[in-house]
């Protein structure tokens, strides 16, 4: 299998966390495949028209995009436990909670586009409201922190973990620990697994 990768995107580190975990990780060859708004990558445009990372590539030609399909699909890889529970409202929780992470990194990648612009040009109404649903979801996070596994983990927490350490990573000044110290004791501890540290951000877009 390829994988279209970027060291620094964070829906590319969920699906290397999936991979990771679930140990299907040596069948994946990744692929650098650098993304910008203002320049699409015509070799990853080959495979996938949107030059959205991540883009996984099958063995049969088969082409899957965006995370939460790739993730799914290297979850029927493996025999050991599932990341992706295969029925009834277990299922549907950890389907939302992936849904609400993945929404989450969405708000924050917009946001940090506004903030880079020249102060000028930022549009103060923006980044308002980025806040306020950056500050609204942490809170749900926050009391969602009870739930969240450490064992048996599933899709939902690595979608949530990858999403913090995208505040550390891009949004560090945000301080979204603060207030909120059971989401940041289950991050610290989730954040030594062997496959969140091997992920960590590097060089490169």
């Amino acid at each position: 299998m390829k994988l279209h990768w970027s060291p620094r995107s964070p829906f590319v580190r969920k699906v290397m966390v999936c991979a990771l975990e679930t140990g299907v990780a040596p069948r994946i060859e990744c692929v650098r495949s650098p993304v910008a708004m203002d320049k699409p990558n015509p070799d990853l445009m080959r495979d996938n028209p949107l030059s959205k990372l991540p883009t996984l590539v099958l063995d049969d030609g088969l082409v899957l995009f965006d995370s939460s399909v790739i993730c799914e699909y290297l979850d029927t890889l493996h025999d050991g436990n599932r990341l992706f529970p295969v029925a009834g409202r277990e299922r549907f929780v950890a389907l939302q909670q992936q849904a609400f992470a993945d929404g989450l990194l969405d708000v924050l990648l917009l946001w940090r586009q506004e903030r880079n612009k020249p102060e000028a040009q930022q549009r103060a109404q923006w980044l308002a409201g980025f806040a306020a649903k950056s500050a609204a979801s942490l809170d749900a996070l926050e009391a969602l922190a009870p739930t969240l596994r450490l064992d048996a983990i599933q899709i939902g927490d690595i979608a949530i973990a990858c999403v913090l350490a995208y505040y550390d990573f891009r949004l560090p000044d945000l301080q979204w620990r603060e207030g909120r110290p059971e989401l940041a004791a289950w991050h610290a501890q989730f954040a030594q697994r062997d496959s969140m540290r091997s992920t960590e951000p590097g060089d490169g877009e």
